[in-house]
């Protein structure tokens, strides 16, 4: 069963983005256990944070070009962490879990035991 599509437009925050949790993601992501040899790109969304990546493993992008890794929203209503991951074949971020606290969601994200996001 595929869990359902998310957009951005689907969760708004007047709190996010922000110069301080980008700077925490930054530092968060240079601690990933895969693929440290590339530079990950941080940008801001309307209510969050897209993560990229040039794609080494070819996995995704055969030429090795730039592709999406994650979407991290935060939802202002619940307080709380969406992130997102990007389903390269149909194109669509899905969600991927929930989480109260944004260095909960870096731990997991940089770990990404299964490879769902670091391919």
């Amino acid at each position: 069963m595929r869990k359902p599509v998310v957009t951005q437009a689907d969760i708004v925050s007047p709190s996010q983005p922000n110069e301080f949790d980008l700077r925490r993601i930054e530092r968060a992501l240079a601690k990933r256990r895969r693929y440290r040899y590339v530079t990950p790109i941080l940008l801001k969304t309307a209510n969050g944070y897209r993560i990229q990546s040039p794609c080494c493993s070819r996995n995704i992008d055969p030429d090795g070009g730039v592709v999406d890794i994650a979407l991290l929203l935060f939802d202002d209503q619940n307080r709380g962490w969406r992130l997102l991951r990007k389903d390269h074949v149909a194109g669509v971020w899905e969600f991927d879990r929930g989480f109260e606290r944004l260095t909960e969601l870096l731990d997991y994200l940089n770990e990404d035991a299964e490879r769902r996001f670091w391919q």
